[in-house]
């Protein structure tokens, strides 16, 4: 697979949210507002022409200030990262319409609500946020796979925060805390690999890495570290108070968007650098985790009495989905690629349904002021296309055909049975059953008990295109199935399982 020296286009992605992040920060005031509406469609149209160039010419690769690797920085995108960018704009591109209906006119600070001013707050760090998470999936060395990481974790924590609650405060404090530890053990091992073999390329890496205990100490540091800031079971203990007390876009952007950005440095990692005798002695331990987190996060779910915390947990599980790709997808096998494409296509289609459970949660929240799953009858009359948006997005975190999250698992499924793992069949086909069971829970209370209208309650109005957002967002997840096809032929343009890379020209 050829490797083209791309023009400037891959910047584009990146820059165009950070300057208009800053832009917002200096102006303030309505003017953040309109310049976050306004840069979508500019990362959105950024988004496609890298994957069109793809698409048409291989991978790009694009090294700033013609510096190239490894004393600059290089930009590199394939499939991968084409994938992930268009998850990113997607999902971005819906937060955003929803933010400016959800963060306007806000005055309360209760339950979750945005407070005064909130907005012009919300827009700076969300776009930084963006920002970052796609200079991380186009970095290509390892340091600045952590800057980026850095970047992002320090913007979410600050989304966390801004409905200025208690608890939010303490769920952030406690995702700080468990951030930096994280990063400290990934940077552990950044340094190991440097001192072992002085390049930080991620290609340099995957050509040059040989057996040495140090390189070893330095997967499993990068591994756990990774782990924790992705939320994995056990580690696990700061998402769903983070995700709970944020305001609901912020938790449709760190479950749908900012969890994926460290599997990702994951995935590159274990596939693209560390050969296979590096990492089959820990096969099991993700695979197990990944497991567990599908079981425990599920049971935790089925108690929640909140809507967004069932959400929350219902995350920790369908996480757990991502990490059996370590157990079941090994490079020169012929299943390799089939597992390693259903994993990164779950993770699409659960970053869309996530997203939009998360943003209906938050609208029954500004229009009813609660999420309580048990009330929940009172306010479906009054929000027929959110409730309807919930009901499109839970057949998709089922794994119902013709989803892309039943392609995903039908494939896990296929090469987990094939290569004897029947455990983690067994836990495939028992997650998408209590899946169904919590889901069914909030459907089962809003479409099938009598809706009595609470005449002492003031329901707020919501805006239109908050629900419209999030029916969009939710038919995504739904459609993504039946794109299924050339999503993965677009993750085999410079996947582990592709011909050996060259460089050539620019066409």
């Amino acid at each position: 697979m050829p490797v083209t020296h791309a023009d400037a286009c891959l910047v584009w992605p990146i820059v165009a949210p950070l300057a208009t992040a800053l832009a917002a920060f200096v102006l303030g005031g309505r003017w953040s507002t309109r310049l976050g509406v306004a840069v979508v469609p500019i990362v959105v149209a950024a988004t496609a022409v890298v994957t069109w160039r793809v698409w048409h010419h291989g991978p790009q690769t694009y090294s700033l200030g013609n510096w190239p690797a490894p004393l600059g920085i290089e930009l590199h995108a394939d499939g991968l990262s084409c994938a992930m960018l268009l998850m990113s704009a997607c999902i971005g591109a819906v937060v955003s319409v929803y933010s400016v209906g959800y963060f306007e006119g806000s005055t309360t600070a209760s339950r979750g609500q945005p407070q005064k001013d909130t907005g012009a707050q919300f827009w700076p760090l969300w776009l930084m946020l963006w920002s970052a998470l796609h200079a991380l999936f186009l970095s290509a060395d390892i340091f600045n796979l952590y800057v980026t990481l850095e970047l992002l974790t320090l913007a979410a924590i600050g989304l966390v925060v801004l409905t200025g609650t208690r608890a939010a405060v303490e769920a952030a404090l406690r995702y700080l805390l468990a951030a930096l530890a994280g990063s400290l053990l990934y940077l552990a091992g950044v340094a190991l690999m440097y001192g072992a073999h002085g390049t930080l390329d991620i290609a340099s890496l995957g050509r040059s890495v040989t057996a040495d205990a140090s390189l070893q100490a330095a997967l499993l540091l990068m591994m756990v570290g990774l782990m924790l800031k992705t939320a994995l079971f056990p580690l696990h203990f700061w998402l769903p108070p983070a995700h709970g007390s944020a305001p609901a876009p912020v938790s449709a952007l760190l479950s749908g968007l900012v969890v994926k950005g460290s599997f990702y440095i994951l995935l590159r990692l274990w596939f693209d650098v560390f050969p296979q005798e590096f990492t089959r002695p820990l096969t099991l331990l993700p695979a197990v985790l990944g497991a567990a987190a599908i079981l425990w996060g599920s049971m935790q779910a089925l108690v929640a009495d909140r809507l967004k915390m069932l959400v929350a947990y219902s995350t920790v599980a369908q996480l757990g989905y991502l990490f059996l790709v370590f157990g079941l997808a090994r490079p020169g096998s012929d299943t390799g690629f089939a597992a390693w494409s259903a994993v990164v296509l779950f993770a699409l289609s659960h970053a869309c349904a996530k997203g939009a459970l998360f943003l209906a949660a938050g609208t029954i929240l500004h229009v009813a002021g609660h999420d309580r799953i048990r009330d929940l009858p009172a306010v479906s009359r009054r929000l027929p296309t959110t409730f309807f948006a919930i009901g499109v997005a839970s057949v998709g975190l089922m794994g119902l055909p013709p989803t892309a999250a039943f392609v995903a698992k039908w494939t896990l499924l296929r090469v987990a049975l094939g290569g004897g793992h029947i455990g983690l069949a067994v836990v495939i086909v028992l997650g998408g059953l209590l899946a169904a069971a919590y889901l069914f829970r909030v459907l089962a209370a809003a479409f099938t008990q009598p809706g009595v209208v609470d005449t002492n309650v003031s329901y707020r109005k919501v805006p239109r295109w908050m629900e419209y957002s999030t029916l969009g967002l939710a038919l995504v997840s739904l459609l993504l199935g039946l794109a299924s096809y050339p999503v993965i032929e677009l993750l085999r343009i410079g996947s582990p399982w592709s011909p050996p890379i060259v460089q050539e020209a620019a066409p």
